[in-house]
């Protein structure tokens, strides 16, 4: 075990992270806020930590898959005990578990928060907040080996540890290449949001809060009603956003190097476009009697399926209050998520896709014997071993789900709230259905737990199920 490399790299994200707490005091010192202080100090404790860790600079750079997916858990946990530290010097949120919970809820981009009143915090954390989105989004060591010269030449079990997805390769022969490729879509798309935002009824503060938070398709807002108070055009332009960032982000590189064919071909994309469009007409014609017009329902409708099947979170009505079909279909929406590749959470449309397929097969075989058949894929046929670990993977998603909704149960809330607040924070959702707008009232150790399911679902289970495997530290 490299164990020097793992602490080297993981300093290297601190570091990383310590510059991204400066930009956010940044903003506080143009709004004259005390808040920025504690933003630096924050800053300043990472960037110590970032220090101590240069010297264990390893003498050899053997980063293999074990490593790998060591250095993902390390690097998501410091980055996110470091980062709850503005909201707790702050004040702004008093219990450093609230923090924790908040900061975490930011990185794995589910959104899900323990805030009654959003306005408590300054616009310095408002932006961390957010921030965290935009970061946590692509993956925090995507941007470390996107940014730094030296990063293992074999950090693409980094990325296949972090990224989502059934497999994760390359788009270009280097890891690292990959890494920027994607972060210039990124950023890219990012920009835009923000431009088309400006043209509409928000500042250039609000504009950069729900771009961040679109982006890493996370949900955190700076208004109490999220966007509802926002005009149709907003709401329009997020919700065309939420949908483009819940697509593969290789398929936006197909058409950067004129295969835009190859990229409208995919299988997926198909899916996802059909799914989207079929949920949101039904949820529009169940809302016809609750909205005046049928064109506000549509509006409605297409907003939260983007934002329930990206796993964003944001709303601009009380789903609460809509038919239990609504409710249904969004709830299947949490569990499905966008593609393998985006930025959304939940399972993934593509291990969905594969799922059914491979029933389908099974069907046939007990109906057919004799028949040999496989399961493909995107026009192609998939190894056996890859069906395998995608059914190994649901197995342990729904245990993962079910073990988190038992240990809630203990709380005094109904079986619609415990249920959607397991479900929302392992598939990176946020929203709650039930008597509660938020997680604040969950007890400190249900927030730990959530905590843990918010990063559980973010990695994919396995970088944090190895921590607890006795055979990982064994030489």
């Amino acid at each position: 075990m490299n164990y020097k490399m793992i602490i080297h790299t993981t300093g290297q994200l601190l570091g990383v992270g310590s510059i991204c707490m400066l930009l956010s005091a940044a903003v506080s010192l143009i709004y004259m806020e005390i808040s920025g202080l504690w933003l630096l100090l924050a800053s300043v404790i990472a960037g110590i930590l970032f220090f101590v860790s240069r010297f264990f600079k390893p003498e050899s750079d053997v980063f293999f898959a074990k490593e790998g997916l060591l250095t993902v858990a390390f690097a998501w946990i410091f980055l996110s005990l470091v980062g709850a530290l503005p909201f707790f010097l702050s004040g702004e949120i008093p219990s450093y578990v609230d923090s924790l919970f908040e900061t975490i809820s930011g990185f794995t981009t589910t959104g899900a928060t323990i805030l009654g009143d959003v306005s408590v915090l300054s616009h310095g954390n408002l932006f961390w907040r957010s921030f965290t989105h935009w970061i946590g989004g692509m993956g925090v060591l995507v941007l470390l080996v996107a940014l730094l010269p030296s990063v293992s030449g074999r950090s693409i079990h980094m990325l296949r540890a972090e990224m989502a997805g059934p497999t994760v390769g390359k788009l270009v022969p280097k890891a690292k290449e990959t890494a920027r490729i994607l972060y210039i879509f990124y950023i890219a798309l990012s920009l835009l949001q923000f431009i088309l935002l400006l043209c509409g009824d928000m500042s250039p503060f609000e504009s950069a809060i729900h771009t961040m938070s679109t982006a890493g398709t996370g949900g955190f807002g700076m208004l109490n009603s999220s966007i509802a108070e926002y005009s149709a055009y907003s709401q329009w332009v997020i919700t065309v956003f939420m949908f483009i960032f819940s697509i593969n982000f290789n398929l936006f590189f197909f058409f950067f190097i004129g295969k835009a064919l190859s990229a409208f071909k995919s299988e997926e994309l198909w899916v996802f476009t059909g799914i989207v469009v079929l949920s949101s007409l039904v949820i529009a014609f169940d809302l016809r009697n609750v909205y005046d017009s049928f064109g506000e329902s549509i509006r409605h409708s297409f907003f939260q399926v983007s934002a329930y099947i990206s796993t964003t979170g944001f709303a601009t009505a009380n789903t609460n209050t809509w038919p239990t079909l609504s409710k249904a279909l969004l709830l299947l929406m949490m569990f499905m998520g966008g593609c393998a590749g985006s930025t959304a959470g939940g399972l993934k449309l593509s291990r969905v896709i594969l799922l059914l397929k491979t029933m389908r097969n099974r069907v046939r075989r007990v109906i057919y014997p004799r028949t040999v058949s496989t399961v493909r894929f995107e026009g192609k046929s998939v190894d056996e071993e890859i069906v395998s670990g995608v059914i190994t993977y649901f197995a342990l998603y729904v245990f993962c789900i079910i073990t988190l909704f038992i240990i809630l149960s203990f709380e005094p809330f109904s079986f619609e709230t415990n249920f959607s607040a397991a479900v929302s924070a392992f598939n990176n959702v946020g929203p709650l259905f039930g008597e509660l707008g938020n997680f604040e009232a969950y007890s400190g150790f249900s927030k730990v737990i959530l905590s843990f399911a918010m990063l559980l679902g973010r990695l994919e289970i396995y970088p944090l199920l190895i921590l607890f495997m006795p055979s990982t530290w064994k030489k």
